[in-house]
């Protein structure tokens, strides 16, 4: 992995300081090396839970975008940051006269306060991991629109959280983004998957709706339940976006950001919806 330009320190020290802060699992090449059924859980989560499916249920809602692992790599090659592809941050911005006029196809993150939206950021940008991405244990520690540029790919925002601890012009900030921003191609709704759906979700989900701009679903913290637990937040989730949704992606995506977990699908899931990459095998897609 390149390293930035630091003259403070000798070359050498600074890129292996940064190696050591490369978590083991950041790369999907390094994952491989594991045990067959553990490499499967990384790369396609559902995998695990398909035991807890009654065989009635129709899997392929499950499997829509389903990529071979060398379109993962492909994808995960545009998460390493060089000279010529940079990624770092931008800015954060409180309103939309402070977001910055950027051309790259753009998605963005919400969800409710403390639904992990930091953290996942962290594990996409893992493999370059001096970008700082603020996480914090405190919900509602993101108080304004986080922008992060890779490169001349696309752009990923982190939004404030909605609920208990959002910021008190929340709507003001969030809905005209939203509504206007011309290059958001996706905007992806998080939900804690070891909760399920709560109130806040759902009037999440309106919103998203009465937008009718295209939106993904993505389950976070998969780790923190029992797989029986997931399952049952999983298909009352398919069952709202199925009775209530039209602007939703029929498939949720789910990751642990702790484990990696679901980390290179929704990798090669932005670099696809962005234009970045072209999958070998667009059947499924």
């Amino acid at each position: 992995m390149p390293c930035p330009k630091l003259w403070l320190q000798p070359r050498t020290l600074i890129c292996t300081a940064l190696w050591r802060r490369v978590h083991k699992l950041a790369s999907l090449q390094k994952a491989s090396t594991l045990p067959p059924k553990k490499v499967q859980s990384l790369l396609y989560p559902f995998s695990d839970l398909e035991p807890y499916l009654d065989r009635s249920v129709d899997r392929a809602q499950f499997q829509f975008f389903h990529p071979t692992v060398e379109d993962m790599l492909t994808a995960e090659k545009l998460f390493y940051s060089s000279p010529s592809h940079k990624i770092d941050y931008c800015i954060s911005a409180e309103r939309m006269d402070h977001v910055p006029a950027l051309k790259q196809p753009e998605v963005c993150f919400i969800g409710r306060s403390n639904v992990g939206k930091s953290s996942l950021i962290k594990s996409l940008f893992s493999l370059t991991p001096e970008v700082e991405v603020r996480v914090s244990k405190t919900p509602g520690h993101t108080k304004k629109m986080n922008f992060f540029r890779v490169g001349k790919s696309f752009t990923i925002v982190d939004m404030p959280g909605y609920g208990h601890k959002a910021p008190k012009d929340f709507v003001d900030m969030v809905e005209p983004y939203l509504y206007t921003r011309k290059n958001l191609v996706r905007t992806f709704l998080l939900v804690d998957g070891s909760v399920g759906l709560q109130k806040a979700d759902l009037v999440a989900f309106e919103m998203c709706e009465e937008m009718r701009r295209p939106y993904v679903v993505v389950l976070t913290k998969i780790d923190k339940c029992r797989p029986g637990t997931l399952m049952a937040h999983l298909l009352h989730l398919q069952d709202v976006v199925k009775t209530q949704a039209t602007s939703c992606f029929p498939q949720p995506f789910l990751v642990s950001s702790l484990q990696f977990g679901g980390i290179y699908l929704l990798r090669c899931l932005i670099a696809h919806l962005t234009g970045s990459i072209r999958l070998l095998d667009t059947a499924q897609s």
